[in-house]
């Protein structure tokens, strides 16, 4: 129990921290963002405007971030037993279309100017692109310090977006100067079509990984033949039928099946089996567990079989 307890602590003060490092990211982003728009429309740089396209996505996961982790604090109650921890993943999904969708607009207006070049004041583009670089830099830095960054999904598809804005900052500095230094005004669009294939695939990743989640898919990182295998060594465990393993949110991974006993053991020995097993799954990835224990003779089918006769039957009598 003392081992649970101080897993839970540490559990919340990382969530803490985590909430507070995305809100501040979440301020800096969406602060240099408008200011992104206003300079790409004032320089006229489609480049800047596809940054700041990616900064809007950037924004929106670290305020949705912060928004599920708001959401997650609120306990469980009877409409919702596992609280709202799946608001996270539903949030993934939309932020992960959002970037798709951002991502389309912008070759479409690439395509636009390769067939009518645009005039770019260069200057002002490459001041707010290294500005943006600066930015980015600090927000990761940030990000990583504070956050945690490898396991929690929302953290990580916040950090990745930060890395893939740096890309897109670097990309509007290297078109402004080719705009400066040679005059190839193709530079800017060909810069923000780069960076909306990079929002695309990361829109595309984020989106997929949600979507298999909320479809109750097995936890990526989760072997499951390792678990039948820990099940089936297990002594006293004949066989398992009914396992199903899935992921509540990131992180958080839930198993349930049903064990076939020997009859002849006591209650006792078979609260012993569960403790046993609940500890190995632990180790293996999985925090929430529940197990159906059954006896050879009394197997999961026959037992179906039984009540639904008791139904038919039952039903016939009332119908006279």
């Amino acid at each position: 129990m003392g081992h649970d307890h101080h897993h839970g602590h540490s559990h919340n003060h990382t969530h803490g921290v985590n909430k507070k490092t995305l809100l501040i990211a979440f301020i800096i982003i969406s602060a240099f963002m408008i200011l992104e728009v206003i300079g790409g429309f004032i320089t006229n740089s489609l480049a800047l405007l596809s940054d700041a396209g990616h900064m809007l996505s950037d924004a929106i996961s670290l305020g949705v971030g912060v928004l599920a982790f708001k959401f997650g604090e609120k306990v469980a109650d009877y409409s919702k037993t596992y609280g709202y921890k799946r608001f996270e993943i539903l949030a993934a999904v939309f932020n992960g279309v959002t970037l798709v969708l951002i991502a389309v607009f912008i070759c479409f207006e690439a395509v636009q100017r390769f067939a009518e070049p645009q005039e770019i004041a260069s200057t002002g583009m490459l001041v707010i692109a290294i500005i943006g670089l600066l930015v980015n830099i600090l927000v990761a830095w940030i990000l990583l310090r504070g956050g945690d960054t490898k396991e929690n999904l929302n953290m990580r598809a916040a950090f990745l977006h930060v890395i893939g804005d740096m890309l897109g900052s670097v990309g509007a500095i290297v078109a402004a100067l080719l705009v400066m230094l040679f005059g190839w005004g193709w530079a800017d669009p060909v810069a923000s079509v780069i960076v909306s294939i990079l929002i695309l695939v990361s829109g595309y990743r984020v989106t997929k990984d949600s979507i298999h989640v909320l479809m109750e898919g097995t936890p990526q990182h989760i072997k499951l033949d390792e678990i039948v295998n820990m099940f089936k060594t297990t002594p006293g465990i004949l066989d398992i039928h009914d396992l199903h393993v899935w992921s509540i949110t990131s992180g958080q991974n839930a198993l349930s099946c049903h064990a076939v006993v020997n009859e002849n053991l006591s209650l006792q020995e078979s609260q012993q089996l569960l403790k046993s097993i609940e500890h190995k799954l632990l180790h293996l990835g999985i925090g929430h567990m529940t197990v159906q224990i059954e006896s050879q003779d009394h197997a999961h089918e026959n037992s179906v079989l039984c009540k639904h006769e008791n139904e038919t039957h039952h039903h016939h009598d009332h119908h006279h």
